[in-house]
């Protein structure tokens, strides 16, 4: 295999031609129009790159060169007018599934989470949701119980054990952290804002936690505005007139005049009358009332405990199952991620911990609550009912922002595709919503109602997979967030991350990186290189866990002591699988916390044709 080496000397900049853009004569004599834009380049020519260190390191962003007109040859127009209709052609929508061992002719990026309930709990539903697009099974611990959920772990875990090319990740949701009454009470129905999610790379699971919710119901209720109804904290209510809550406070945290909204606005009740064990109030837009409801009170916040005794039945549950991660509900402050990740690093469990960021109590603490996790998720649906909805999408940006300048994982959820949980086919402003979610920079966008109990949980998946493919088609690369550099500041990793996606970005190519702790990988995802980056790991549970950041495709292998034969066996194996091609380039990285066949003072990138 030819290769050109890079090591550890870096002096910073790139040598390149003199016209000093790379891009192909087609794409320099056409203007500038929608379809070029989505495109993707042709193979690039094959310059040597070097990049050394001495003592002193710069990185600095290259600077993009104006195009240069160059005549097209008549061979050109037809494999151009090719690779658009490959492109037209991506994984279309429809009612069957994608076989298990294929491969999309253009990799999704963005990845997907699935909320796993009564449509989707069985073996042929997980496998066909991972095979449509799935990559993050999410459990809501607020429904079902642990005999209910461990079905699901073992049938995601036996996915994962027989799929040659693909990884789900458990992801497990707490509730923790006080629900908030800062400007609702919560109280959820396993529909709306309820998410799982399975896939084969990472497990995320949700803990429900000290949440207000309604009780059971033998029946549906519908109120009517102008009706009176009542919510009582008695056990075991559930009469067309009066209905359970399970948060014992719930009559001392509401006042006379204060306007509860049920699933986030669906319905909304005002507070007439408090006695000692009820709330008597009078219904001012009806609708159709369910068990379990999530209720939110404007303008309060539940005396709530952090962590429940449930809670941490369920935290325990998840650590038993080795899930990959935690997602908090209610955060207000880092002292409840500190208390979590604390338990679990004294149950030596490698778990990451998502913070929901779905309470208005969040939002002024929201660097520290950041800082302290692993990653965000931006939970629309209460943070809609808490804080004025013109605001969410504001907001929903910043977070975005703030978790990609601090490094950290971050989620778009609820409401994603909300209309298929009964309709076959989505409203446009929802196929816009994911695009923006996209466009903004979110690793990954979720499905909760929509999969949880929808009636098209398989063309959900598939709509949300084809837009964002879609999506990603017309962002250019190396849009990195300006700050991202002081979240690795003390890391040599974070200059040679930089690099290898300027080299990425610059020669079209995929970056390859050996990791056993995930940590380069996540690294390279938060460039956002516009080439795929191929983690090889020998951990599964850091196969699975990178199953949640964008551009990463994890994949799992055993390394060998010599590191070029370790090196060629993997680009073998990308080309059998069929995701490199021969004679296409590739970035091999070399750097991060562990070195693995390098001295701790020695890291490079090379860049290799396969």
């Amino acid at each position: 295999m030819a290769q050109v080496v890079a090591t550890r000397s870096i002096h910073a900049n790139f040598f390149s031609k003199a016209s000093g853009s790379l891009q192909d004569p087609v794409e320099k004599l056409k203007p500038a129009s929608f379809a070029s834009k989505v495109l993707l380049p042709d193979h690039r020519k094959s310059n040597a790159v070097v990049l050394t260190r001495n003592s002193r390191i710069t990185a600095k962003r290259a600077a993009r060169a104006e195009p240069e007109l160059i005549p097209v040859s008549p061979e050109d127009v037809p494999k151009r007018e090719e690779q658009y209709e490959q492109l037209r052609g991506i994984q279309q929508v429809g009612d069957g599934s994608v076989g298990m061992w294929s491969k999309p002719t253009v990799r999704r990026k963005t990845k997907i989470v699935c909320t796993i309930g009564p449509s989707t709990n069985t073996r042929e539903m997980i496998w066909k949701l991972a095979e449509a697009g799935m990559n993050v099974a999410r459990l809501n611990m607020s429904h079902g119980d642990h005999a209910s959920h461990q079905k699901v772990i073992d049938l995601v875990k036996e996915y994962n054990a027989q799929s040659k090319d693909n990884t789900i990740a458990i992801m497990l949701d707490t509730k923790a952290s006080s629900l908030n009454f800062i400007c609702l009470f919560t109280v959820f129905c396993y529909g709306h804002h309820d998410t799982l999610f399975w896939s084969k790379t990472t497990k995320y699971v949700q803990v429900t936690g000290p949440e207000v919710r309604s009780g059971d119901l033998p029946q549906p209720i519908t109120l009517t505005t102008g009706q009176e109804f009542t919510f009582t904290i008695k056990r075991g209510v559930g009469t067309p007139d009066c209905v359970s809550v399970n948060y014992d406070d719930f009559v001392n945290d509401v006042e006379v005049g204060d306007m509860l909204l049920v699933d986030g606005g669906m319905m909304s009740l005002v507070v007439k009358l408090k006695t000692e064990d009820s709330v008597k109030c009078e219904v001012v837009d009806g609708g159709e009332l369910k068990s379990r409801r999530h209720l939110n009170v404007r303008g309060k916040s539940a005396t709530l405990p952090s962590i429940t005794e449930k809670d941490w039945d369920d935290i325990k549950f998840g650590v038993d199952n080795k899930v990959d991660f935690y997602a908090v509900s209610f955060v207000k402050d880092a002292e409840v991620v500190h208390e979590l990740k604390n338990y679990l690093q004294s149950c030596d469990a490698d778990i990451h911990v998502i913070v929901k960021i779905e309470s208005a109590d969040s939002i002024p603490n929201l660097h520290s609550i950041i800082t302290a996790s692993d990653g965000a998720m931006v939970a629309r649906g209460d943070l809609g009912a808490e804080l004025p909805i013109e605001e969410v999408p504001l907001l929903q940006e910043e977070i975005i922002r703030t978790c990609r300048s601090m490094g950290k994982a971050v989620i778009v959820a609820t409401n994603m595709l909300e209309s298929m949980i009964v309709h076959p086919t989505p409203t446009r402003a929802e196929v816009s919503d994911i695009a923006i979610a996209v466009r903004e920079g979110a690793d990954s966008v979720m499905l909760s109602g929509e999969t949880a109990h929808g009636k098209f949980p398989l063309k959900a998946v598939k709509v949300m997979h084809t837009v964002a493919l879609r999506t990603e088609a017309t962002i250019s690369g190396g849009e990195m967030p300006p700050n991202l550099g002081q979240a690795f500041k003390n890391h040599m990793s974070e200059m040679f991350a930089c690099h290898a996606t300027m080299m990425s970005n610059t020669l079209g190519i995929s970056t390859v990186v050996f990791t056993r702790t995930g940590f380069m990988a996540i690294l390279l995802s938060h460039y956002r290189p516009s080439g795929t980056i191929f983690a090889f790991t020998n951990e599964k549970r850091i196969q699975q866990r990178l199953a949640l950041y964008q551009g990463v495709c994890p994949i799992y292998m055993e390394f060998s002591d010599d590191a070029e034969e370790t090196f060629k066996t993997a680009l073998a194996l990308l080309q059998k699988q069929g995701m490199v091609k021969e004679g296409e380039e590739v970035a091999l990285v070399q750097s991060g916390r562990q070195p693995i066949w390098r001295f701790q003072s020695t890291h490079n990138i090379q860049v290799r044709k396969v």
